[in-house]
């Protein structure tokens, strides 16, 4: 029998397409799902199909928004902290799923290839930030030229292919279903462990931006020269800020890779849109200056954004959207909170000058 897990993924997947189910319950005998046919409601009653599409959507948004909200950390940090537009997370998230994958297939313990792909990521960050630094290149070009490089890397990672499979291989979401098997609902285990693994990267970033070295990679961002005089090593912080972004975006791709059930070296594509529409939003719900709230927000706007792009997915068909306007979607929201973002500035100046007056 398939783990609860799988099983879920399969009941999304085919939600998204509007089959037939027949699942509606299930309750664990002798450690063996099984899944109860209810006679009272037929095979193709509309309601049957509604109620697993809406109850698989909503844990899709959640789980998907905080899987993804673990990049948004990693890019908040570097365009946010440390004002380093950084292209390098196209590269580093499937980068992060290409090492979980190809570990896992090899027999390497699955915690062991998570932290593999984290420094992974730290490795692509740490490279971009020497092409910025050494190479005195503008940081936009230098995360061009290590995401295109990663292309190749990440097909050599995979054995020379572009996808790898993960649904016969065990993995941490297939180990953390069975360990708490009987303690916690099955079909909310997956949805709590992403919830407990987003909630402790970001109160660890609370912790590092209160250290030294956070508030000097804090200070970088916001003045570069008041920095230099104080004798600190700029381009030392920048390759540490720069490879923790990407280290965190490498672990969503490895954790995305695994809840997908497969590693692909399209992955990234978009990602820094993502990443940016996902800040972006969550600076419209708090405005603080606080690093608890500033990184709550990201976690927020991740799962937001993923709402929106399941809301375009599922009900965009009324007014002819198709899963290929979804990138165009995205880019018309960060547009959106863009202009709004201007209109706050200039309502705040305006104000500011009748006060003056």
């Amino acid at each position: 029998m398939k783990s609860s897990g799988n099983f879920f993924h399969l009941l999304r997947q085919a939600a998204s397409r509007n089959y037939s189910l027949f699942f509606i319950d299930m309750f664990l005998s002798e450690r063996t799902h099984v899944y109860i046919i209810h006679s009272k409601i037929p095979a193709d009653s509309s309601a049957c199909d509604k109620i697993i599409k809406d109850r698989a959507m909503i844990e899709g948004i959640f789980v998907e928004g905080l899987i993804y909200g673990i990049m948004v950390l990693g890019v908040f940090i570097t365009f946010r902290i440390l004002d380093f537009p950084d292209l390098t997370v196209d590269g580093s998230f499937p980068l992060g799923a290409a090492i979980m994958a190809s570990l896992i297939i090899s027999g390497y313990n699955v915690f062991f290839a998570l932290a593999a792909a984290f420094l992974g990521g730290v490795a692509a960050g740490v490279v971009t930030a020497v092409i910025h630094n050494r190479l005195k290149v503008p940081n936009l070009l230098a995360g061009i030229l290590t995401m295109t490089m990663l292309w190749s890397v990440n097909i050599r990672i995979m054995g020379n292919r572009a996808n790898l499979p993960l649904l016969k291989n065990e993995t941490i979401l297939t180990d953390i279903v069975s360990w708490t098997e009987g303690i916690i609902p099955s079909d909310y285990t997956i949805l709590v462990f992403f919830f407990l693994v987003a909630m402790a990267i970001k109160f660890s970033m609370d912790l590092f931006f209160r250290t030294d070295m956070g508030l000097t990679l804090g200070a970088l961002g916001n003045n570069e020269q008041m920095v230099i005089s104080q004798g600190v090593n700029i381009n030392l912080m920048k390759a540490i800020g720069v490879g923790l972004s990407n280290g965190l975006v490498a672990v969503s791709g490895a954790f995305a890779a695994q809840y997908q059930g497969f590693a692909d070296v399209g992955l990234g594509t978009g990602i820094v849109v993502t990443g940016l529409a996902s800040v972006m939003i969550g600076e419209f719900i708090f405005t603080s200056n606080k690093i608890v709230v500033l990184t709550f927000r990201v976690i927020i706007g991740s799962i937001i954004y993923k709402a929106i792009m399941y809301l375009g997915r599922y009900y965009g068909y009324h007014i002819g959207l198709t899963p290929n306007d979804l990138k165009l979607l995205a880019g018309l929201l960060i547009i959106a909170c863009l202009m709004i973002a201007q209109g706050k500035k200039r309502n705040y100046f305006r104000r500011w000058k009748n006060d003056q007056a």
